[in-house]
C-alpha cells in the first residue's frame, strides 16, 4: 500500500542472489475478496509495473514484484485491442500435444530472449476473477505461450528452465 495504485513497482531480477532466491519459490493460493483494499491496490499495481516503459513484458507474476501469491497479468493477443487481464489462482488443466516455438523473454531476466521449443500450442487453464467469480477458458499460440510463462512464474520456474530441459533432452536422443 506505500503506492500509488498507477506506480509501478520495482521488478526482481535473477541476477540479484536475493531476488533469484525468491522468483525460484512457489506462491500460495489467495482468498479472493473483491471489497480488500490491499488486494485492488497490488493488483493495480502489478499492471502499472508490467505497463511500465521500463517494462513493457506482455505478462507479469506477483512474485516478480517480490508477493509470493497466485496473481497473474495477462496480455491477451487473441483479443481485440490486446487488453490485459488478471488471473487470480491460475491452473493450467490441459496442454495441447501439439508444441510450438516462441521467442521469449521476461521481466526478470534483463537483456535476454531465446527461443523455447516445449510450450504447448493450447491450453484449458481455470482462474478466479477479482468479482470472486471461477472461469474456465482455453487460449491458443502466442497468448498460451504467456499464460503458460506466468504460470510457471507462480510455480518458481524461469523460462531458463525450459531451455536446460531441452538441451538435456536433444543430448539424450
Amino acid at each position: 500500500m506505500s503506492g500509488e495504485a498507477d506506480e509501478p513497482m520495482r521488478v526482481f531480477k535473477i541476477n540479484n542472489e536475493q531476488d533469484s532466491i525468491l522468483l525460484r519459490t512457489k506462491s500460495e493460493s489467495l482468498k479472493v475478496d473483491p471489497k480488500d483494499p490491499i488486494l485492488q491496490r497490488f493488483v493495480d499495481r502489478l499492471y502499472s509495473t508490467v505497463r511500465d516503459s521500463m517494462s513493457l513484458g506482455a505478462g507479469i507474476a506477483a512474485p516478480q514484484v517480490g508477493i509470493l501469491k497466485n496473481i497473474i497479468w495477462v496480455q491477451r493477443f487473441d483479443k481485440e485491442n490486446l487488453p490485459f487481464e488478471v488471473y487470480l489462482n491460475p491452473k493450467i488443466t490441459k496442454y495441447s500435444k501439439m508444441m510450438q516455438d516462441c521467442l521469449e523473454g521476461c521481466l526478470s531476466i534483463p537483456n535476454r530472449r531465446d527461443t523455447t521449443k516445449t510450450r504447448a500450442y493450447a491450453v484449458l487453464f481455470e482462474y478466479d476473477k477479482m468479482d470472486n467469480t471461477h472461469a474456465i477458458e482455453m487460449v491458443e499460440a502466442f497468448t498460451a505461450v504467456i499464460v503458460q510463462h506466468e504460470v510457471d512464474h507462480l510455480n518458481g520456474i524461469l523460462y531458463l528452465d525450459h531451455l536446460e530441459k531441452e538441451a538435456k533432452n536433444v543430448t539424450h536422443q
